[in-house]
This record gives structure tokens, sequence and C-alpha cells, in this order.
């Protein structure tokens, strides 16, 4: 009697099956993409999925909109999870596709179209995909699955609460509580089908920077009557780069300050009263990130007391740094390379730099070991470097990476519990 195949072996067929059904999910989700908090529609078809396939424990409103739902295989073991997010982004959609997204929303008071301009769709469709194959082999598991299914990663709407964090606060990783995550995004950086990895930091932290100068309202052609927040904030703007550039050790780690938006003023002739500067922070180290804050506040004062104008400084932390904890990615990149190398396109594995894009996937690091990382998602005859990006309204998704996605999860799954069963 021939030995049964491992649960790895297992995967790669059941995989091959579900494929179609997968991308038919990307589609839907693509064409019907909600904003963080209002993800109504997503979160009912995957708590509907999740109840057809039997799954233990099926939540639903966690954190407003999620979904967390609890797979108990058929032997003793650890406890794993698994995470998708599930919210899309307001920008309108330029990609020519039959399922291309004409939805429309309110965000922050704005009427916007609505567009999965992140991938958010791949990652929701994958997940489902994963909870089929794990449902069909659970009897062989040893352990149980937790399927995070997250809404508002792409921040909630301006005074609500949202994300990983709200979702961790009402207890999606209490009762059982995972010893390990894993999580995926994927990516225009990489041809379709490369996986890419990366230990320690990953992506970066990222915090909300607003400066306000007042200075002193006069006309324009009578400058000393009154005190410029236009120029105070001018010079402010350039010595801010100077805390990157000057007095930050970059031996350690990268770090980026930019300015987004400056604000102030009505007409050519008129100095205006203040100026209000917005902006973002960036850094992959926790003492360096307080640091900078800590400077900008110093630097921004400073230079306004020099013009005789005021400033008020608000930094707002958002995400902290996305990093892969060290010990599991030794132990869980062989499982990569094994998937990557694999299947009906094997397409292979690299480690990636770091990127200075944030993910709230790093709320679930700082509590327990989790791994995150890249599927690529760029068609063969288009260079990743001049493919549009994530975030673009003509961010586009070579399908044929989300299978690379559901193995990936389901191997890495399977394969953690079963250092956990021995």
């Amino acid at each position: 009697m021939s030995p049964q195949p491992s649960l790895s072996d297992r995967i790669a067929p059941l995989t091959a099956a579900l494929e179609s059904q997968v991308i038919a999910w990307r589609r839907d989700l693509h064409a019907h993409p909600e904003l963080g908090n209002r993800e109504f529609r997503t979160a009912s078809i995957v708590a509907e999925h999740l109840r057809s396939l039997g799954f233990d424990e099926v939540k639903t409103g966690v954190a407003h909109t999620g979904v967390v739902g609890l797979l108990k295989g058929g032997k003793p073991g650890g406890v794993v999870a698994l995470r998708a997010d599930m919210d899309g982004l307001p920008v309108t959609e330029e990609v020519e596709l039959p399922f291309a997204s004409k939805a429309r929303a309110v965000w922050n008071g704005e009427e916007v179209g609505v567009m999965h301009a992140c991938g958010h769709d791949c990652h929701v469709a994958i997940l489902m995909g994963v909870a089929s194959i794990l449902a069909s082999l659970r009897a062989d598991i040893p352990g149980s699955i937790k399927f995070l299914f997250q809404p508002a990663e792409e921040m909630p709407p301006e005074g609500e609460e949202g994300g990983a964090a709200l979702m961790i606060k009402e207890g999606a990783l209490e009762n059982p509580t995972p010893q390990a995550i894993f999580g995926l995004h994927v990516t225009s950086r990489q041809p379709a089908g490369v996986i890419g990895y990366r230990p320690g930091p990953t992506m970066a932290s990222s915090d909300k920077l607003k400066i306000t100068v007042q200075g002193k309202q006069t006309h324009g052609a009578a400058p000393w009557l009154g005190i410029d927040p236009i120029v105070t904030s001018a010079q402010i703007v350039l010595g801010l780069q100077t805390i990157v550039s000057r007095t930050l050790d970059l031996n350690r780690e990268p770090a980026v300050v930019t300015i987004g938006a400056i604000k102030g003023g009505v007409r050519e002739n008129i100095i205006p009263d203040s100026v209000e500067m917005r902006g973002t922070i960036r850094s992959f180290d926790e003492g360096m990130r307080d640091a900078i804050h800590e400077r900008i506040t110093t630097l921004a004062e400073g230079i306004s007391a020099a013009s005789r104008a005021s400033c008020k400084v608000c930094i707002t932390k958002n995400y902290p740094v996305t990093r892969n904890d060290p010990v599991l990615t030794e132990q869980m990149v062989p499982t990569l390379t094994r998937v990557a190398s694999t299947g009906p396109r094997p397409m292979g594995i690299e480690v990636v730099p770091k990127a200075t894009g944030a993910e709230d996937f790093s709320f679930f690091q700082r509590l327990i070991p989790g791994l995150f990382f890249f599927v690529g998602v760029t068609p063969p005859d288009i260079e990743p470097t001049k493919a549009y990006s994530n975030h673009s309204p003509r961010f586009v998704v070579d399908e044929r990476g989300l299978e690379v996605g559901v193995r990936a999860l389901a191997n890495l799954a399977v394969d953690y519990l079963a250092t956990k069963a021995e």
C-alpha cells in the first residue's frame, strides 16, 4: 500500500482545480470595491463562504466589517493565523477591463471614485481559496488556522478607528491566540508569480505630519508691516530636508520626511495669517522614528521663532515598522522556495529591498511572530520598473500570480503547524 501524499503534495492539485474560481472571486471583488470600514458586501461574501466550508467559528462585525474564521484541524497541534485586507482606495479606475470598477462613494466628505488600486481584491480572493483548500484537508491538519479578513488597511475615515489595531483591540488574536501569522501583498515591482521576502525591517513605519505656521496678515506690497508665514514655511520645508541628510546615521536605516501639501493665502497681493503644511514620515527603526519627530518639532519651532512667527507641530503615529521575525522567516523560507520553484509556472524567489510603503500588518507582528511577503503580478511583457505601481489608477494585475499566493499561504500554514506537532 503506497503512503498517503503529504499535505503539501495535496495542496498543488487542489489549487490548480480552484484557480479559475479564485480569479472569478477576484474579478467580482474588483468590480465592487468598498472603502475602509464600509466593506459590507465583501465581508458578507467572505462570511458566507467560510460558513459554507463548515468553519468551526465565523465572527463578523469585528472592527466594523472584519471577519474572523477558525478552522480546527482533525489532529491536535498549534495555532497559526492568515490575514487578508479587504478595502479599496478613493481612486477612479483608468484601466479598460470588463470588470473595471465604476463604484463611487463618499470619503471624508468628498465624493470619489473607488478602486482596488492596491490589490486587496487579490488578497481576499487568495485567502478565500486557501480556506477552501485547507477545509478540504482539515482531517489531517495538526492544529487550527485562524483566518483574518481585515478592513481599513488603507486607514479608516477621519474620526473613526479601524484596521488591524482595532481588530486586535476587539480580540481577533484571542481564543485561541496564534503562535505565528502570515500575510502577503501583490506587487507591481516583481514579475507575475515571483515571491519576494525580507527578514527583519521590511516596510517602513508611517506617520502623519501637520505644521501650522502663524504669522501676521498684511498687504503684499508692505511685507514689513506683517509676519510672512509663507516665507517661514518655505524655510521650514528646506530645513526639514536636512534632518535625514545631515542628522541621521543612515548606516543604520534609511528614512524619509516629505511635505506633500502646502495651503496658505487666497490672492497674490495678500500675505496671509497662516500656512498649513502636511507630510509623511517613514523610518525603519523605532528609535530613529522618535528622533525624527523630536527634530522636526525643534527645527520648525526654531525657524518660526527666528522669523517672529509661531508654529504648531502635530505628528500622528499611524503604522509601526513591518518587521518580519528573523527566526520565523528563516524557518519558513524553505516553504516559500519550494512553492516558488514548483507549480504550473515556477518563477522563483528573491530577497527584496526595504520598501518605504507601510502596512498595518505590523500591528499583528508586534504581538506575535509574523512573516509578510510579496507576490509579483506584473505581466511578463512589462518591465516591473516601468509598470504602474500599486495605488495608481492604472494598476493592473496578471492573475497568474494568484495561484502562487494561494499555494504559498496554504503551504506556510500546514508546514508551520507540522513543526508544532513534532
